[in-house]
């Protein structure tokens, strides 16, 4: 993993971290501009009570308002892969790459990211990989809640 990687996803974590700490998901992003962090976000669906404060969707919200030329020069960092909604978001506002921490615990609209020529980069970062693995293991029905399903979804083997 490049410096730059680290650095910036070790602030998406840090956002993580802060979800966790005040009783949500710890799912945290960041949105960088010209190697220099000008959003920052974590999933609050349990805090705000609110059914679109994902991790990208809350750094956004953040970040304030931006012209199309900046947001097509920004990078994203989410700690999780990005599911429909947010990767709707990140279409939207044409963000070129995405810097993903995992998608072993949740594999998000990857697919259509790239159909759509948005780079991806998949670190799989373990401190990511670990803290999704953990909160899923203690709370399966909030997480299932954040991903839209009734079923119970188990964390994923690892390779």
């Amino acid at each position: 993993m490049s410096n730059e990687y680290a650095f910036f996803m070790t602030a998406a974590i840090k956002e993580a971290e802060k979800s966790l700490a005040a009783g949500g998901i710890p799912i945290g992003s960041v949105l960088v501009y010209n190697h220099e962090i000008i959003g920052r976000g974590h999933n609050q669906r349990v805090q705000l009570g609110s059914a679109i404060h994902h991790a990208e969707m809350n750094c956004l919200e953040n970040a304030g308002r931006h012209s199309a030329k900046i947001y097509s020069q920004c990078t994203i960092y989410t700690t999780l892969s990005p599911c429909p909604m947010c990767s709707g978001a990140i279409r939207l506002y044409q963000i070129p790459c995405v810097i993903i921490g995992e998608n072993k615990t949740f594999m998000g609209d990857e697919a259509i990211l790239q159909r759509h020529g948005v780079e991806l980069i998949v670190l799989n970062d373990v401190r990511c990989i670990e803290l999704m693995q953990q909160f899923i293991r203690a709370y399966p029905d909030v997480w299932n809640e954040d991903i839209g399903v009734e079923k119970r979804v188990g964390v994923q083997a690892e390779n």
